[in-house]
Formats: C-alpha cells, structure tokens, sequence
C-alpha cells in the first residue's frame, strides 16, 4: 500500500505534466511574431485559452500537473461522491460544479481514475452546459476499458489521454488492479457516505 502522500501527489502530478505536454500538440494555435533583443521571431500561441477541469478532491494533484504546463489557463472544479446503498450498488451525487463559460475553448479535465466512466460523463455534461467546448480532453492515470467504452459513446470526440489501462472493473466500480483510492492517497482517508 502506498503510505507516502507527498510522493503520491508528486507522481500524479508529474502524471499531469506529461499528458498536458503531449496533448498540447492536439490544440490549435495562432502564428505570432516576438521580439526580442536581438530581432523579430517567428512563433505560435495557443488560439484559445484552454479551461482546465478536474472532480474534486482526488483530482488535484493531476490538475496542478496539467496546469503547470497551461498555467494561463482558466479552471472548473466539480465535486461529487459514489453514494453507496446497502445492495452494493452505488449512484453518483454530484453537489457543486463552478466553471467559466467552455464556448469554443479546449476543455481539459483531469481525473486519476476512470473507472465505469459515470461520474465523469455527469462532470461532462455539468461543464458542457457552459457551452460547447471546441476539444474535449480527458487526462487519467488509469483507465478501465469500461469507463472508457462509455465516455467515447456519450462523447465520441473526446480524447483520452491515459497512462495506464486496466481491464477488469468490480461490481462496486474499482478498477483492478488499479491503485487504490486517490483521494484517500493524497490527502487521507475519509468517512464514507
């Protein structure tokens, strides 16, 4: 079991850092000239300030790892929890949401664990109310196939950006062999609902 929080948050974020800088190549951008001392260069800039998204509390450390990279970037967060009933079945309530109007922006949302793929897709649709983002760009640390095979039918063109894919995912929505709760890993344990 990973006792190490610090290093925990680290890796997630260094996980973040990583796929923000390989689907920075996805986006669109803009020609620009820069000065500098010594003349006029040629460069790009993003055309669109992305919006960055992450659930709340789990996705924080891999949200300030894609935010390194965009660190102009407006921000969503979204909380939410697994309401556990007695039958082993589970709904998801989703409380708060904040986010800037997406109209025409990338969107970037950052979840550790992309498990059945539910709360994320009701993320999705809480933030696409904002408007229509022009990309949709999902960063995990691991993906189930499950969860992945649901967001890419509720949202066909979004991109996924995962740094593992596990396949087997329990009644109870865990992936297998997954890592465990990131919540719980990065800040500690909490009292179930």
């Amino acid at each position: 079991m990973q006792q190490d929080r610090m290093r925990f948050r680290r890796n997630m974020e260094r996980i973040g850092e990583v796929a923000a800088y390989e689907l920075s190549k996805y986006l669109p951008y803009n020609d620009c000239k820069v000065q500098t001392p010594m003349g006029e260069a040629d460069c790009s800039e993003l055309a669109h300030v992305p919006v960055l998204a992450t659930l709340l509390r789990a996705g924080l450390p891999l949200h300030q790892g894609v935010m390194n990279y965009f660190d102009a970037a407006d921000n969503a967060f979204v909380a939410g929890y697994r309401k556990h009933h007695r039958d082993g079945s589970f709904e998801i309530a989703q409380y708060y949401i904040t986010s800037p109007d997406t109209e025409g922006r990338p969107l970037i949302v950052a979840d550790p664990m992309l498990a059945s793929g539910a709360s994320l897709a009701l993320a999705l649709e809480s933030l696409i109310e904002n408007g229509k983002p022009s990309q949709v760009h999902i960063v995990t640390a691991i993906a189930c196939t499950v969860g992945i095979e649901h967001i890419q039918r509720k949202f066909p063109e979004t991109y996924i950006w995962a740094g593992a894919i596990d396949e087997e995912l329990t009644a109870r929505g865990y992936i297998v062999p997954g890592l465990g709760d990131a919540g719980d890993l990065s800040f500690g344990n909490k009292m179930q609902s």
